[in-house]
């Protein structure tokens, strides 16, 4: 079961590993061969222009010589040589710089270089001088390369050769064999969870008892009496004092 499922695992790691070797062959040449296009470029002396060429610190400053002196060809042509200088910085680098911050460490790394090339320029080459606004435009120009297609691609190279720990697959774990469950021993005395205990019950009085069971009632309070017919207590009539005693000696007599 193990082998079947690391043999997978196995002829991925292999092909990302050829993969990243190609890649890597591949930038690395295209870096060497823009390398010797760059320093023919930026590096070959240019006597004619040695009295004229000037060190420029100001951002903007040859932009708008370009603008004010140079024809619409020429400026073109000054301009769009130092962007597309910057283009294969934007395709080739971002295979080699880590995949968080792409584009950050992208373009620090050709504005790091093109500052490197510049000074170069102005201390060793006679004719050429350090320009800031030709690292502008390098620059530029790699952020312009990163976005129309060295993104793509990179991103591409990177989920492919770089899996991360949530997308690497898991390894399958085996199954376990079922245990058997060993039956537990049933007591008189256990008691289940579900089981309730009986509530007491009450006990009558033993009066009450006697007498539901001979029929008898409980005499009445002292203070009620039987009453008659009128409404009146019985023993009003026997009083002397009453209307009703009177009315019986007249009669007797």
């Amino acid at each position: 079961m193990t082998a079947e499922t690391n043999t997978p695992a196995r002829q991925g790691t292999w092909t990302r590993v050829l993969l990243r070797m190609t890649v890597l062959t591949v930038v690395l040449l295209g870096l060497v061969a823009f390398s010797v296009l760059l320093a023919k470029v930026t590096l070959t002396p240019s006597p004619a222009s040695e009295d004229i060429v000037t060190s420029n610190l100001q951002p903007g400053r040859s932009l708008r010589q370009y603008a004010e002196d140079y024809t619409f060809l020429a400026a073109c042509k000054q301009a769009g040589g130092n962007v597309l200088l910057g283009v294969p910085f934007g395709l080739l680098l971002p295979f080699l710089v880590p995949r968080r911050l792409r584009m950050i460490s992208m373009t620090l790394l050709t504005a790091a270089l093109m500052v490197l090339v510049e000074l170069i320029q102005g201390a060793l080459v006679t004719g050429r001088a350090f320009d800031i606004d030709d690292v502008i435009l390098n620059t530029a120009g790699a952020l312009l390369g990163y976005f129309l297609l060295g993104r793509r691609l990179s991103h591409r190279y990177h989920v492919y050769a770089h899996p991360s720990r949530a997308e690497a697959p898991k390894p399958v774990p085996e199954p376990r064999a079922a245990e058997p469950k060993t039956p537990e021993p049933k007591g008189r005395d256990a008691k289940t969870p579900d089981s309730k205990t009986p509530e007491p019950r009450t006990a009558k009085p033993k009066a009450a008892k006697a007498a539901s069971r001979t029929g008898t009632r409980t005499p009445a309070k002292s203070g009620t009496g039987a009453r008659g017919a009128s409404g009146r207590p019985a023993g009003d009539a026997t009083r002397p004092g009453s209307g009703r005693a009177l009315l019986n000696r007249i009669r007797r007599r």
